[in-house]
C-alpha cells in the first residue's frame, strides 16, 4: 500500500498529522521495518523530525526496543543519537529505562558515539541504569573506557549514590567492585552513599558498604546528620542495629548549626 501510494506521485512522506507525527514516525512507533525501509529509501524524508512533543523516529524506536529500527535509523548519517526528547532524555536512556539491552549495543556500537553523555537533568545513562537497578545495562556500560563510574551529575549525585539511595544492592557491588568509585563520595548536601542507603532503610545496601575500610560511618552532611541521626530520624531501627554494632561509630556526633 506504502508503495503503491507513492507512485501517484501526489503524497507527501513528510506530512505530519495534527501531533506533528509523520508517516515514517508511525511506522517506527509500530515496529514495521518494512515500511521503514521504503521511507527511508527516499530522499525527501527527514528520519529525525520531532513531533510536537519533542519525540523523534529513534527515541520511538529505542524506546520500544526496535533493534532492526534502530540500526536502520543510525545507518543515516542525518540522525542525532544525542537528541534529547522526550523530558529531556537522551535516546540510550530511554534503551536503558526500557532493559533493551540489544538496542544499548547497538547504540554503543556506533562509532563517535558518547555512551557518557548527560541529559537535561545532568544525569548519565550509567546514573540512571544505577538508578533503576538495571544490572545488566550497568554492566555493558561499564565495559566502556570512556564511561566515568564516579561521575555525579548537576547535584552531585554519582552511580552509586543513585544506587545506594533506590537500594539496588547489585548494583552496589557492581560498581564498588571497581577502583575507579569513591563509596564515600558526598552529593552536593553532603550525603554519602551510605547516609542515603541508611536514611532509606536499605539494610542490604548498608551492610555492603559497611564492609569497606574506606567509608566513614560517621560523615556530616551539611544539615549535621551522620547516616545513624539518618536511619533514627526514619524510624530504620534494622539500620540502626547495624550502625551501632560498629566500634567506630559515634551515636552522639552531630554538628551544631548556625
Amino acid at each position: 500500500m506504502v508503495k503503491i501510494l507513492f507512485e501517484r506521485g501526489d503524497s507527501d512522506p513528510n506530512k505530519p498529522n495534527e501531533y506533528g507525527q509523520t508517516p515514517l514516525w508511525w511506522a517506527t512507533s509500530e515496529g514495521h521495518e518494512g515500511v521503514v525501509k521504503i521511507l527511508l529509501g527516499r530522499d525527501d524524508v527527514d528520519p529525525d523530525k520531532l513531533d510536537e512533543y519533542g519525540r523523534t523516529p529513534l527515541y520511538l524506536a529505542t524506546k520500544n526496543g526496535h533493534e532492526g529500527i534502530v540500526e536502520l535509523l543510525l545507518g543515516r548519517g542525518d540522525v542525532n543519537p544525542h537528541q534529547l526528547v522526550d523530558d529531556g532524555l537522551t535516546p540510550l536512556e530511554w534503551a536503558v529505562l526500557g532493559r533493551h539491552e540489544g538496542v544499548v549495543k547497538i547504540l554503543l556500537g556506533r562509532g563517535n558515539f558518547d555512551p557518557d553523555k548527560p541529559d537535561k537533568y545532568g544525569q548519565t545513562p550509567l546514573g540512571l541504569a544505577a538508578f533503576h537497578g538495571h544490572e545488566g545495562a550497568v554492566k555493558i556500560l561499564l565495559e566502556r573506557d570512556d564511561v566515568d563510574p564516579d561521575k555525579p551529575d548537576v547535584d552531585g549525585r554519582t552511580p552509586l549514590s543513585w544506587a545506594s539511595w533506590s537500594g539496588h544492592e547489585g548494583v552496589v557491588k557492581i560498581l564498588l567492585a571497581r577502583d575507579d568509585v569513591d563509596p564515600d563520595k558526598p552529593n552536593m548536601c553532603g550525603q554519602t552513599p551510605l547516609s542515603l542507603a541508611a536514611g532509606y532503610g536499605h539494610e542490604g545496601v548498608v551492610k555492603v558498604l559497611l564492609e569497606r575500610d574506606d567509608i566513614n560511618p560517621n560523615k556530616l552532611d551539611m544539615y549535621g546528620q551522620t547516616p545513624l541521626r539518618w536511619a533514627t530520624s526514619k524510624g530504620r531501627k534494622g539500620v540502626v542495629k547495624m550502625l551501632l554494632r560498629r566500634d567506630d561509630i559515634n551515636p552522639a556526633k552531630r554538628r551544631k548549626l548556625g
